[in-house]
């Protein structure tokens, strides 16, 4: 079997533009992936039509060695575009076998998977509003949820946005009771003391965890962090390398890590999953992009014993959304049922798509106040 063509299609999700990749092959099979870049959109559409030339004419059937050579292409540096056309690759791998992915990477574990809410946030950071869309998600079922209370905080956060934040985190607490997890982000914010003085506010609401409080890079920060504070310090989605992970977990304080797959690709991801269980460590990918993600994590946390939790956006999404993308397993009564159908299970719509194209203005703005809106108070 040979890759005959490549296409990229941008689809205009109003918070983040979302980046899908087609590979066609010569015996009618095709797979999907995602390059989205979330803050970024035209860098990864181009790095996707720069890597073509190394992709015609290859053999989809051997996700892994395709990806090493387009890797070692651009002189040992991974890319998103590098792991889209992996994740096609294997989308192609299982649909040939008539397989789902879970299965060709050694079987189910789970046939649930346990998922916290994210970005049902959408609006003022008022403590009411927190407390109210957080019980809404909780009668939809979820037993978990996912926000960031602390604004544009940037490096410092002033006394009054920090007394603000804790008000938030109290509002949804009382407002879900003890027997829902709360997930603090911190979105790379703090430095090391701030995060370890919000991060002890924060104890009296036993967060299930608080995620990279300083900047992702900042391995000994983290440590740091997690042993200053009573309440689990998560990090991993920022990392393009397997030695991060090793690194980060042979300190032995923290115990859950986040690879992002649609950074890493598929086969480097499963072996930071592999480094996780050589340290007794627990899995809960990242996953801020399309629902494709959606079903692509869970093809890989159904096939690990060191699964926690799963991140997921989807019940935010544009009532479009599901015309543009079939086949993504959906969130019922707090959990998702592992899909079954060859590949990741994931057919795009390329007529739909080109019906939602690329927004200039697609793109969450994290250190700017206003952006739980998804517009910044620049743009009100």
């Amino acid at each position: 079997m040979k890759i005959v063509d490549l296409k990229t299609f941008v689809v205009g999700n109003p918070w983040k533009n979302w980046v899908f990749i087609k590979l066609y092959t010569d015996e009618g099979l095709t797979g999907l992936g995602e390059a989205t870049g979330g803050l970024s959109t035209k860098p990864w559409v181009g790095d996707v039509d720069e890597l073509r030339r190394h992709v015609i004419g290859e053999d989809p059937l051997h996700p892994d060695r395709l990806a090493l050579k387009l890797i070692k292409a651009r002189y040992l540096s991974n890319s998103k575009g590098i792991s889209a056309i992996e994740q096609a690759s294997w989308d192609i791998l299982g649909k040939s076998l008539n397989a789902p992915l879970w299965q060709i990477f050694g079987g189910k574990h789970h046939e649930t998977l346990r998922v916290y809410a994210n970005g049902w946030y959408r609006g003022p950071r008022d403590p009411a509003f927190f407390a109210e869309s957080a019980a809404q998600m909780v009668a939809k079922g979820y037993t978990a949820l996912k926000f960031d209370p602390f604004g544009g905080a940037y490096q410092q956060i002033t006394k009054e946005s920090e007394d603000l934040a804790i008000e938030i985190v109290r509002a949804v607490r009382q407002a879900v009771g003890r027997s829902v997890d709360i997930l603090i982000e911190a979105h790379d914010r703090f430095t090391v003391g701030t995060a370890v003085r919000v991060g002890r506010r924060l104890e009296e609401f036993e967060p299930m965890w608080i995620e990279t409080p300083v900047r992702s890079y900042d391995l000994a920060g983290h440590i740091e962090v997690a042993r200053s504070i009573r309440v689990p310090v998560v990090l991993g989605e920022a990392f393009g390398e397997l030695r991060q992970f090793a690194d980060l977990l042979a300190h032995r304080v923290i115990d859950i890590v986040q690879p992002e797959p649609q950074t890493l690709g598929p086969s480097a991801a499963r072996k930071t999953m592999a480094i996780a269980q050589a340290y007794d460590a627990l899995v809960a990918c990242h996953q801020a992009q399309s629902p494709f993600c959606t079903a692509m994590n869970a093809h890989l946390h159904a096939s690990i014993p060191h699964f926690l939790i799963q991140e997921n956006f989807d019940d935010g999404a544009e009532p479009w959304t599901w015309d543009v993308l079939s086949g993504v397993p959906r969130v019922e009564n707090g959990v998702l049922r592992v899909p079954d159908a060859p590949g990741w299970g994931v057919e795009l719509n390329e007529d739909e798509a080109l019906q939602h194209p690329y927004g200039e203005r697609n793109f969450l703005r994290l250190f700017e106040e206003g952006w739980e809106t998804r517009r910044p108070k620049s743009e009100q």
